[in-house]
């Protein structure tokens, strides 16, 4: 076996396959694990992917929202195990890939029509 395969074997034990389909557009729910002392709790952090990256093992998505009215964007591994559960709350219906335009604008110019003809 040649140093290729024997990262692909690994990987292949890590990635994870109970996982929803996500696009950029959705409404999403995280569950992050939070170690604090020896315990570990669940946080959940709710937003809307506003962009994919990577494939594999190494995929990311972004997700963003607004708390307190400022824009916060977390950057998740989907494969780490410090990500507990993803959940989809809703499905958006967007024509581009990154939504970084979001950024920009404020209040219901956010808003993200809904889309039913996908599954959650």
């Amino acid at each position: 076996m040649n140093a290729q395969e024997i990262i692909r074997s690994i990987e292949a034990e890590q990635i994870k396959t109970d996982l929803p389909d996500i696009y950029v557009g959705d409404t999403i729910r995280v569950g992050v694990k939070i170690k604090e002392g020896e315990k570990f709790r669940i946080q959940p952090y709710e937003g809307v992917v506003i962009a994919r990256r990577h494939g594999g093992i190494n995929q990311t998505i972004t997700v963003r929202k607004v708390f307190q009215g400022v824009g916060v964007e977390r950057v998740f591994l989907i494969h780490s195990p410090r990500i507990d559960s993803i959940k989809v709350i809703r499905r958006g219906k967007v024509r581009r890939a990154k939504l970084f335009y979001l950024r920009d604008r404020v209040g219901k110019a956010t808003r993200i029509k809904q889309r039913f003809d996908r599954p959650l």
